[in-house]
């Protein structure tokens, strides 16, 4: 069994800053490609930043030069810093990774999302 808890959302006004953290805990034998994507109300769900084990980052459009992704192997930990936040960011953030857990299963595990508002 593999969880992964969000924390770190909440309510920012535009121009403001969050950082949203997430722990991967249980079964691990390792974990590849992590990520954060949000959901906006009505909307599928779309990627905003993606971190591989080697630490290559891609980001959405949207957010490049805003976002920055990091992860902490040791804590089986990612993490998003968004700077200069628009309404338009408002959503709920879910963390996601790729993890093995022995030498012949794994799978694409998600956390419960975290809230994050934008608003004056």
């Amino acid at each position: 069994q593999v969880q992964l808890v969000e924390s770190g959302g909440g309510l920012v006004q535009p121009g403001g800053s969050l950082r949203l953290s997430c722990v991967v805990s249980g079964r691990i034998l390792s974990i590849t490609d992590m990520g954060w994507y949000r959901q906006h109300p009505g909307k599928e769900r779309e990627l905003v930043a993606k971190i591989s084990s080697g630490s290559i980052t891609d980001f959405a459009e949207s957010v490049k030069g805003r976002f920055a992704i990091s992860r902490d192997n040791a804590k089986n930990s990612i993490y998003l810093l968004m700077n200069s936040l628009k309404p338009e960011d408002t959503a709920v953030y879910y963390c996601h990774a790729l993890v093995r857990t022995s030498e012949t299963t794994g799978g694409f595990y998600w956390g419960q999302g975290t809230q994050v508002t934008v608003s004056s």
